[in-house]
C-alpha cells in the first residue's frame, strides 16, 4: 500500500536535521509545520483504521507555533515539533500512563525534560499512546494497548504489534507523523517499539536524563530517550534531554571501530538470525573490527529477580508520584488497584492487573528486595557486560524478532525474542536500536550496548553502523 495521506509525506519523512535547517532557513514557518503534521495525523492516525499512536495533541498547539514563529531561531530545536509518551508531564496535555484512573486530571506543571525542550525551541505537538503503565499492569497485557488510547497499530502491518511500552512513539515517528519522539524505558520499551517500527531507538544511561515529572516504574532502571528516523535525529535529541554537547558531531566520526558480536543475544527467529549474519558480513567488509564475546544464556533466577526489584519499587515509587500529582484522584498504587475493579468495565476488559497487585503486596523496599537487587546486579554487572566488554568498543546482538500479530486478550508473543535488554537495563547502562532491513515485510533492528555513560560511543557507533547498511528511504508499507 502507498502512503496514505501522500500530500504530506515528503514533509512527513524530511529529517528533524534537515527541518531544523529550514526552518532556520526560512523555507517555512513552524504554523505551516505543525498544520501540515496535523492534517497527516488526523488522515492516517486518528482515523476509522488509524495507526491510533497520538493519544492527544496539545491543546496550545498552535499558540506554541505562533510564538515560534514571532521571535529569533535561537534554540537547537527552534519551532520544531516532538511528540512525547503520556507517561511524562507536559502542560496543555493529559499525562495519564494510558490510565482513565489519570484521565481528567490536570497537569499543572512540565516534566523536567520537557521543560527542556521547551527551552531548546521545540514545539510540544502532543502526547503518544503506551502501553497502559508502561506495561506493568499483567503478565497478560497487550503491548501497545491503553484504556485512554486504544490499540496502537504497526504501520508496516497493521495487525503486527507496535511494541511497548513506548508503542506510539515508535509508531509515530516511523508513520513520518512527527520527526522524532521521547520514550522511556525500563527494560525494552524504547528498544522493542524501535526495532518492531523500524526506527532508531536510544535508551540512555539511567540518570542521564530526568525522571522528574515522569510516572514511574523503577528509579533504579526507568529512563527517558529518543525515537527517530536516523541516528544524526536521535542523537540531536538525546542532546537536548541530557544536556550532553558533541553527540551529533560525533555521527560524522569514523575512527576505528571494534565490535563485540554477542551470539547469546540471537533470537528464536531463523530469518532475524540469518538477517544479523548478513548484516555483520557487511560490517566487516566495510573494515570494521568484530571479535565474538561469550556470555552465558540468561538464567531464570536473573528474570525473576529484576521482577522482584520492579514490583517492590513499584509500589513505592508510583505512590510517591501519586502522591505528589496535582488534583483529585488516585494517590497510591492501592488505588489505582481499587480504581480499575470499580471500573473494570473499561480498564479490564482484556485482561487483569495481576502485577499491580503483585506489587501493592511486595512491601516496597525490604530485606527480599534488597537481595534481590544486589543479585541481579551482580549478573548483570559481574557475570555479563563488565567482562564482555573487555577489549571492545560496543556489543552487538538482536533484541527482538519481527513484531507479531496483536492479540487483545492473549498477551505478547516474546517466545522468540532474545534477552539483550535485560543486563543493560538492570546495570542501567546505555542501549540502541536501529534498523538491519526487514524480514517478512516486518522491520528487525540490531541492538547497540555501550559501557556506562559512554552515550558519546554508542551513538558514534551506531552512526557508522547506519552508514554502513545504508538502507536508504526506510518508509513502512501501511498495509492494512
Amino acid at each position: 500500500m502507498t502512503d496514505p495521506d501522500i500530500s504530506t509525506a515528503d514533509i512527513g519523512f524530511t529529517s528533524a536535521f534537515d527541518l531544523v535547517e529550514g526552518r532556520r532557513a526560512g523555507d517555512f514557518t513552524s504554523v505551516e509545520l505543525v498544520s501540515t503534521l496535523l492534517h497527516r495525523i488526523q488522515t492516517i492516525d486518528d482515523c476509522e483504521g488509524g495507526i491510533q499512536s497520538v493519544l492527544a495533541i496539545s491543546n496550545d498547539l498552535i499558540d506554541q507555533a505562533q510564538s515560534c514563529d514571532s521571535r529569533e531561531a535561537t534554540g537547537f530545536l527552534h519551532g520544531i515539533p516532538v511528540l512525547i509518551k503520556d507517561n511524562i508531564q507536559a502542560v496543555g496535555l493529559p499525562g495519564t500512563a494510558g490510565s482513565i484512573a489519570l484521565a481528567g486530571r490536570s497537569v499543572i506543571e512540565d516534566a523536567e525534560l520537557v521543560s527542556r525542550l521547551r527551552d531548546a525551541g521545540a514545539i510540544i505537538m502532543g502526547s503518544t499512546n503506551l502501553s497502559e503503565w508502561a506495561n506493568i499492569r499483567s503478565g497478560q497485557s497487550t503491548s501497545g494497548w491503553s484504556a485512554v488510547g486504544g490499540l496502537t497499530a504497526n504501520p508496516w502491518i497493521y495487525k503486527h504489534s507496535a511494541g511497548g511500552s513506548s508503542s506510539g512513539s515508535g509508531a509515530a515517528v516511523a508513520a513520518g507523523l512527527i520527526p522524532f519522539a521521547v520514550g522511556t524505558e525500563t527494560d525494552g520499551s524504547i528498544v522493542c517499539p524501535a526495532s518492531l517500527n523500524g526506527v532508531v531507538g536510544i535508551k540512555p544511561t539511567v540518570g542521564s536524563v530526568s525522571t522528574t515529572g515522569v510516572i514511574p516504574i523503577s528509579s533504579s532502571q526507568d529512563v527517558p530517550g529518543p525515537l527517530a528516523r536516523s541516528v544524526e535525529d536521535a542523537a540531536m535529541l538525546l542532546e537536548v534531554l541530557s544536556g550532553q554537547s558533541g553527540l551529533v558531531d560525533l555521527c560524522n566520526n569514523d575512527e576505528p571501530l571494534r565490535i563485540g558480536v554477542v551470539r547469546a543475544w540471537l533470537t528464536g527467529h531463523d530469518g532475524a538470525n540469518k538477517l544479523f549474519e548478513e548484516s555483520l558480513l557487511k560490517l566487516a567488509a566495510a573494515g570494521i573490527e568484530l571479535f565474538e564475546v561469550v556470555v552465558e544464556e540468561m538464567p531464570e533466577q536473573a528474570g525473576d529477580d529484576e521482577g522482584v526489584v520492579l514490583f517492590h519499587e513499584l509500589s513505592e515509587d508510583l505512590s510517591l508520584y501519586l502522591t505528589n500529582r496535582a488534583g483529585d484522584g488516585v494517590k497510591s498504587l492501592s488505588d489505582v488497584v481499587e480504581f480499575n475493579k470499580q471500573n473494570s468495565d473499561v480498564e479490564m476488559e482484556y485482561f487483569g492487573q495481576d502485577y499491580l497487585e503483585l506489587a501493592v503486596s511486595s512491601g516496597g523496599r525490604n530485606e527480599t528486595y534488597k537481595a534481590a537487587r544486589a543479585r541481579n546486579l551482580d549478573w548483570a554487572l559481574n557475570q555479563v557486560l563488565s567482562p564482555a566488554f573487555t577489549g571492545v568498543d560496543v556489543l552487538v546482538g538482536i533484541p527482538y524478532a519481527p513484531a507479531w500479530i496483536s492479540t487483545l486478550g492473549e498477551g505478547d508473543d516474546f517466545s522468540n525474542a532474545g534477552w539483550m535488554t535485560h543486563a543493560p537495563a538492570i546495570a542501567g547502562w546505555p542501549l540502541g536500536c536501529l534498523p538491519m532491513g526487514l524480514v517478512d515485510g516486518l522491520p528487525v533492528g540490531i541492538g547497540v550496548a555501550a559501557q556506562a555513560n559512554d552515550e558519546k560511543g554508542l551513538v558514534r557507533a551506531m552512526a557508522i553502523i547506519e552508514r554502513v547498511f545504508d538502507l536508504g528511504d526506510f518508509r513502512p508499507s501501511f498495509i492494512r
